[in-house]
């Protein structure tokens, strides 16, 4: 089981931008093909579908960059003697926010996670869950009217 998560980590940061290519391409050929409606109406239950599959492919992507930040390629003290910390260094590490540093025997940090992961992360992850909440509302809403 370990194993598996551990090719999921190392895989998602090469497979992810394809999923979330395709789903892009999907919901775009979708929009381009659908009739303009009057009104506001919550989306189908596929866009949901495409919507929640783009930004969770976005945050496992980028939350797997992050976690894999070089550490299992490179030993720690070479990649934080790579970003210029010098000196003896402690690598602490926190995996929501993600986030991996090496702190110097003065208390000076450097972080090693690139600062767009959280952040890609995050948002991600809200519009993963409010595409399926819209998704579940909308699929017991069109199943009440009938």
């Amino acid at each position: 089981m370990a194993s598996l998560a551990f090719l999921i980590l190392v895989f998602a940061p090469f497979l992810m931008p394809l999923v979330v290519v395709g789903a892009g391409v999907a919901l775009i050929r979708r929009a381009a093909t659908r009739q303009p409606i009057s009104g506001l109406r919550l989306p189908s239950g596929t866009t949901c579908t495409l919507v929640a599959v783009l930004a969770g492919a976005a945050a496992l992507g980028a939350y797997a960059w992050g976690v894999m930040s070089g550490f299992y390629i490179l030993d720690p003290d070479q990649m934080c003697a790579a970003r210029g910390a010098r000196g003896d260094h402690i690598v602490t590490r926190a995996t929501l926010p993600v986030s991996a540093q090496c702190v110097t025997s003065d208390g000076v940090g450097t972080e090693l996670v690139p600062a767009w992961v959280n952040p890609v992360v995050f948002v991600g992850l809200t519009l993963f869950v409010l595409a399926v909440a819209t998704g579940i509302i909308g699929l017991t809403r069109r199943g009440r009217a009938r």
